[in-house]
């Protein structure tokens, strides 16, 4: 059975959901993208994707196509039409839709496209094995705070990964890392603090990234907001990413060489059950 998708107001099978040639999301990019995690029928860090997605709406000038009570309504709705209990909603804003042209008027109305991802988002089997990265040089827009559909760049990086037997690309700017393809990094080193990089428009502001270092914080930990270079992580005790696909994912490789001894160590382990403990407890 197709899955049912939400687009522009109404509720469709997948294959009778259509959107112009025109829309300025196929001719440009210009659209922007939110992805929410559900465990147990319920929206995981809901909160955090809203307002980001009001940010990143903001920032485009794009109008927002239905209000905030709607929104989650939307979301709960997909839910129950396809039955998912687990899995990710994806959601969609375009600006519209008009003849190709750099130039837009101001009165496109936005076009707005949700659907699900049935997947067991629990046990991870990598959770127990760490990914392997390499680094590769930022090729990204400078605005990458706004969570854009312009994901080119990154889908070239996965595959240039892929094609090295690696699993995810850092992205590396000015000698410092940036983040991953489409994910936060994170270095623990040997001291033990939790380091990542200060937000600014060199990365996306990452809502999971947020969630976790606030349980590092509560949990003790030292934490420093700041640049790191490569040889840094490459040197540190423990490498991760954060995502809201991912939740925690340990990095053990980097560009071939193991990360401490190659394996998940103790504070990205620690993390990760703290964020999913907390979140199921936060879910709505």
């Amino acid at each position: 059975m197709s899955r049912i998708v939400y687009l522009n107001g109404q509720w469709l099978p997948e294959t009778e959901a259509k959107v112009s040639v025109f829309d300025r999301g196929f001719m440009f990019a210009d659209a922007i993208y939110e992805v929410t995690a559900v465990i147990g029928g319920k929206l995981i860090d809901y909160a955090g994707h809203a307002g980001r997605l009001k940010r990143s709406l903001a920032s485009l000038n794009i109008a927002a196509p239905v209000s905030d009570e709607d929104m989650l309504a939307l979301h709960r709705e997909i839910l129950a039409r396809n039955g998912m209990t687990d899995g990710l909603i994806y959601l969609q804003i375009s600006r519209g839709a008009q003849d190709r042209d750099f130039l837009f008027t101001d009165d496109l109305t936005p076009t707005f496209v949700m659907f699900t991802q049935s997947r067991p988002v629990l046990g991870n089997p990598k959770w127990n094995k760490g990914i392997s990265v390499i680094t590769m040089p930022e090729g990204r827009w400078e605005q990458r705070q706004i969570k854009t559909v312009q994901l080119l760049y990154s889908s070239l990086a996965k595959m240039e990964a892929q094609k090295q037997g690696a699993d995810d690309a850092f992205f590396v700017e000015d000698g410092f890392i940036t983040e991953a393809s489409s994910s936060n990094a994170h270095i623990v080193t040997k001291a033990g603090t939790l380091v990542t990089r200060d937000l600014s428009n060199a990365l996306l502001h990452g809502i999971t990234r947020g969630s976790v270092l606030d349980l590092a914080r509560r949990a003790g930990l030292a934490v420093e907001e700041r640049g790191f270079t490569p040889a840094e992580a490459k040197d540190a005790a423990e490498v991760f990413i954060t995502s809201a696909t991912n939740f925690v994912m340990p990095v053990t490789r980097i560009d071939g060489q193991p990360v401490g001894d190659g394996k998940p160590g103790p504070v990205s382990q620690t993390l990760l059950q703290a964020y999913i403990e907390d979140r199921l407890a936060s879910a709505i």
